[in-house]
């Protein structure tokens, strides 16, 4: 176990950088453009940002194969953008209608792409490490060759889930690596408040697995341990603790102004001196891309995310007698006869009261 790893060459060259670049900063939009349309009553229940944490999420889904599962908790965009889901899918499912990729039913907690291996965001906290481990038992059981990525926060390792998780996971020899996103704050509340070792990555110790710590706003550094811990679990099936060390900065949700229990001096410290998509910018530049080139980037991803926001206000809403389809799986209506809604009273279909709360 070590707190980093570094490599003197850098993981990516400068064509892939430029991919990644519009990637973060497709990233970045997209949750600006989020933030504007919850406060405009257009996406409901809650919604969590990631700005700031953009080479984190990108960084360790770059490590993935096609083939390889995403599993996340609900602060999810960046994570669904990145695993290929399009902008438009992604905030049509915000705005809880029926083009969206969970087709409306999910919102912004719950981001799903199943085509994409993303079996994405869960409200629950540490709700998905389970799913993840679950995931990789059925990978060794069929035996096949694939890694799962399993995204939380850090305030998810104080949860039963995390031992229990890790436990099987390091017993087994799962091929999982546990993405810890340590961006110094659960909901209002330091992690050296809530965790007695708040260096998260040396609790992988407890269960003899490897866990390492990154530096999560560096694109390089986050890809590099990415792609070896994953390659690692996929050829050798070992599982593995990243934490990486990032900052988030907007508030838990929209609803949080994040300044209750933090100072703007700490906001600005991070969103101007250690940015990550600033970081990137530069290192483009040092390589020789344009300030144009860059430019056209960014415009390019601000178009796109504005179409996306069209797209979601012109898509329709989901039906509401379809409100059940999906439940359950296709031949299981024995399995599940007695609970089908209202069934002790021998109702068969969901009626709803246009009437109801006039």
């Amino acid at each position: 176990m070590s707190e980093s790893v570094t490599t003197e060459e850098p993981p990516v060259g400068t064509e892939e950088r430029l991919s990644h670049y519009r990637s973060m900063v497709l990233s970045r939009e997209f949750e600006t453009a989020a933030e504007r349309q919850y406060k405009a009553a257009k996406i409901g229940g809650y919604c969590h940002l990631s700005s700031g944490q953009e080479a984190t999420s990108v960084g360790t889904v770059a490590g993935l194969d096609q083939d390889d599962y995403l599993v996340t908790g609900y602060r999810c965009h960046g994570f669904a953008l990145a695993r290929g889901v399009s902008a438009k899918a992604a905030m049509a499912e915000l705005f809880g209608r029926e083009d969206g990729c969970a087709h409306g039913r999910g919102g912004s907690m719950h981001l799903l792409d199943v085509e994409k291996k993303f079996y994405g965001g869960w409200g629950i906290v540490a709700g998905q490490l389970p799913i993840a481990t679950g995931i990789a038992l059925g990978i060794v059981r069929q035996g096949r060759s694939q890694a799962v990525l399993c995204e939380l926060g850090e305030g998810a390792v104080n949860m039963g889930a995390w031992h229990e998780s890790l436990n099987l996971a390091a017993l087994w020899d799962l091929p999982v690596v546990f993405l810890v996103v340590n961006n110094s704050y659960g909901m209002g509340t330091s992690v050296d408040r809530a965790s007695a070792e708040p260096e998260i990555f040396r609790r992988a110790a407890a269960h003899r697995m490897h866990g390492e710590r990154v530096d999560g706003n560096d694109l390089d550094e986050v890809i590099e341990a990415s792609r070896r811990l994953l390659d690692r679990a996929r050829l050798d099936r070992r599982p593995a603790v990243i934490e990486a060390v990032t900052y988030r900065y907007r508030g838990h949700s929209v609803a949080d102004a994040g300044l209750a229990y933090r100072s703007k001096e700490e906001i600005a410290d991070w969103s101007e001196g250690r940015d990550p998509i600033a970081r990137q910018r530069l290192r483009l530049q040092e390589s020789g891309v344009t300030v144009e080139d860059l430019e056209a980037i960014e415009d390019e991803a601000r178009s796109e995310v504005e179409a996306a926001v069209e797209h979601a206000a012109a898509s329709a809403e989901p039906s509401v007698d379809q409100l059940a389809h999906g439940m359950y799986a296709p031949g299981s209506a024995a399995q599940f006869e007695r609970m089908r809604p209202g069934s002790p009273f021998g109702e068969e279909a969901l009626t709803f009261d246009a009437g109801l709360g006039a």
